[in-house]
């Protein structure tokens, strides 16, 4: 862990049982803002214009795409990362997707919540093979 990783600085006061209480909910709102981050960074490589960009964006982070992924890559995952995923997608929801269904709704939720878990749990390098695996992959 990076000293100066400004990111890093503001997650040292939660323990992992402090994790292990966040609700599913919790752990994919973390994880939407940190996968959202992940695509932005990626698709800066490519040298897009601007509109491009956000275009690009939206293809990787709505909920069908996550939801690929997410069937794609289940048996990558470990026994633990599928149990989050299971939580984040059984999660019970008060919103209604605006333009998706909602089963894949609810897999880009499990998808967040294992994004949002590796997150606060400082897993890193697991977030950067499963992201390497993501842009490999073709989400459509």
């Amino acid at each position: 862990m990076e000293k100066d990783n400004l990111f890093r600085k503001t997650n040292q006061k939660l323990t992992a049982e402090d994790i292990a209480m966040l609700s599913p909910l919790q752990l994919a709102y973390i994880g939407d803002a940190v996968y959202e981050l992940l695509v932005r960074t990626y698709l800066l490589q490519k040298k897009l214009p601007v509109n491009k960009l956000h275009k690009a964006t939206i293809e990787y982070v709505k909920a069908k795409a996550q939801a690929n992924i997410v069937h794609i890559l289940e048996e990558d995952l470990s026994e633990e990362e599928q149990t989050i995923v299971k939580k984040g997608r059984n999660a019970k929801s008060h919103t209604m997707p605006k333009n998706a269904n909602m089963i894949d709704y609810k897999y880009a939720t499990g998808f967040e919540a294992l994004i949002g878990y590796l997150y606060l749990q400082k897993k890193d390098e697991r977030i950067s093979e499963i992201f390497e695996m993501i842009s490999n992959m073709d989400i459509e």
